[in-house]
């Protein structure tokens, strides 16, 4: 498992959420913001399979209007186990 941690931002957008572009190689399987605006997001990774993955995040003016955008992108490479025999 890996614990990604986001800092406040400093302009007046907010972490909404994340999420991964290929979720049978990493998961993420926890998200929440604290009342300081720091992010957590547990990834959790195949370790069966080996390939890549994109985790976004994205952020938003809360008193705006639409959709969130991308603020953040972290490219995560997975190497399989190695088996015995």
């Amino acid at each position: 498992m890996i614990s990604l941690v986001l800092k406040p931002r400093t302009d007046d957008k907010r972490w909404t959420a994340a999420w991964s572009s290929a979720p049978v190689f990493v998961l993420v399987s926890g998200w929440r913001v604290d009342a300081d605006g720091t992010a957590h997001a547990s990834l959790r990774c195949a370790g069966t399979r080996g390939g890549s993955a994109h985790v976004t995040a994205s952020a938003k003016a809360p008193d705006v209007a639409g959709a969130a955008r991308v603020a953040f992108t972290l490219d995560v490479d997975v190497v399989r186990y190695p088996q015995e025999g």
